[in-house]
């Protein structure tokens, strides 16, 4: 008999998990009914940057003609949960429809972070989320014009860049000391600095936006900064940050985590043995990870699951990245963050201010625990992390620094 599995959300997990499951679903067990708010298919959230390049929304699109035609798949367009009956198992959407479910995978994703600055609803004041956002900010950059990028992270480097190639001059300011603070520590941030100031991004650092100001015509003129510096400008994008979408856990009593999320295990399983959560909407063990790999191996994991089979434990201790930004090579692997326990030993390696790297080492045996690199270089961080758990090599500058 044909089970219906309800996903809340249409991103690049809730994708992954669907797509996930139909490969594994070889009996057909599985009707999928996927409530997709946003009004199209999945896209490839990470090269969003490319849209604003020149790239298509078709060239972004996850969801190929196999998925979409497949008969075991309902996709419901610009169709957003409103609520679930736990008891009745039924979910129900924004426009009133009643589905009833034998399992719920919440796969909302998150929302974008907009500090709670003085100005920050005007007229030229964007997100940095979807096709729509990067609509509203196309219809607006004009070459010559100034901006100014709210975050210095991973998606605020993007938006910045991804203006100055429309013409647009933007300010990038970050509230910590250093660009990328979640991921780099200041020597590596030290080449991203470098870089970004060759290609005529202009940093803020270790302040942020105290207010946004308007012009006669009520739309963005001005920003000040928290240490007091105005800047004339024509528009203001937030890139700040996500926070998770669990606005729904308080009307489904599902717990949350102590920084937001759904509460879900190893296995995102909620404390209903027919919801789980995945993506950047599930604080698994508590913690939540905006990364699309981990959210990849939740997909994973889950549909494993509902196909009979075992799934994986979620244990993310290694948050492990490798990015290209803005011509220069960024990594992270193995374990950057050490709460707790022995203080490891760092070792650094530096090429003036061009070329970075830091080991951590375990204090009593030497042995590898991660690494941050940075670099002009390309190249991938796969050797290296297989050092993790073992002693360096005696080349390991020559390993790290090629």
């Amino acid at each position: 008999m044909t089970r219906t599995l309800v996903v809340a959300g249409h991103g690049m997990i809730g994708h992954r998990f669907a797509d996930r499951l139909r490969t594994l679903d070889t009996s057909r067990d599985w009707h999928i009914v996927i409530l997709a708010e946003e009004p199209h298919p999945a896209y490839d959230r990470s090269a969003l940057s490319g849209y604003l390049a020149g790239r298509s929304r078709g060239d972004l699109t996850l969801a190929d003609r196999d998925f979409l035609a497949d008969a075991r798949v309902e996709l419901r367009l610009a169709t957003a949960l409103a609520r679930v009956d736990r008891t009745a198992h039924v979910v129900v959407t924004r426009g009133g429809d009643h589905i009833r479910y034998d399992a719920l995978v919440l796969a909302t994703g998150s929302r974008p972070f907009v500090p709670p600055v003085p100005g920050r609803d005007l007229a030229h004041c964007f997100a940095y989320r979807t096709f729509e956002d990067l609509d509203a900010i196309r219809r607006v950059a004009r070459p010559g014009a100034q901006g100014v990028v709210v975050g210095g992270g991973l998606l605020g480097l993007e938006a910045a860049y991804a203006l100055s190639r429309l013409g647009v001059r933007p300010h990038i300011v970050e509230t910590a000391p250093h660009l990328m603070p979640a991921q780099l520590d200041p020597g590596a941030a030290e080449v991203l600095h470098r870089r970004a100031t060759e290609l005529g991004l202009r940093l803020h650092c270790g302040t942020g936006v105290a207010h946004v100001h308007a012009g006669p015509d009520e739309t963005v003129r001005a920003v000040t900064l928290g240490d007091g510096t105005a800047l004339d400008v024509d528009l203001v994008v937030f890139a700040a940050g996500i926070r998770p979408r669990d606005e729904l856990a308080e009307p489904l009593d599902l717990a949350r985590g102590e920084r937001g999320g759904f509460l879900v295990d190893a296995l995102c399983r909620t404390a209903d043995p027919r919801v789980w959560a995945i993506g950047e909407c599930a604080a698994v063990q508590g913690r939540c990870h905006g990364l699309i790999a981990p959210g990849y191996a939740m997909a994973d994991s889950v549909a494993a699951q509902l196909t009979g089979r075992e799934g994986q434990s979620f244990d993310r201790t290694d948050d492990a990245t490798t990015l290209k930004l803005l011509g220069v090579h960024v990594a992270t692997f193995g374990a950057t963050v050490h709460p707790g326990g022995p203080r490891p030993v760092e070792v650094t390696f530096a090429d003036g201010i061009a070329r970075y790297a830091k080991i951590f080492l375990r204090p009593d045996t030497g042995t590898v625990l991660g690494g941050i690199l940075a670099r002009d270089t390309t190249g991938s961080t796969s050797p290296l992390r297989s050092l993790v758990g073992h002693r360096p090599p005696a080349d390991l500058e020559r390993l790290l620094l090629p």
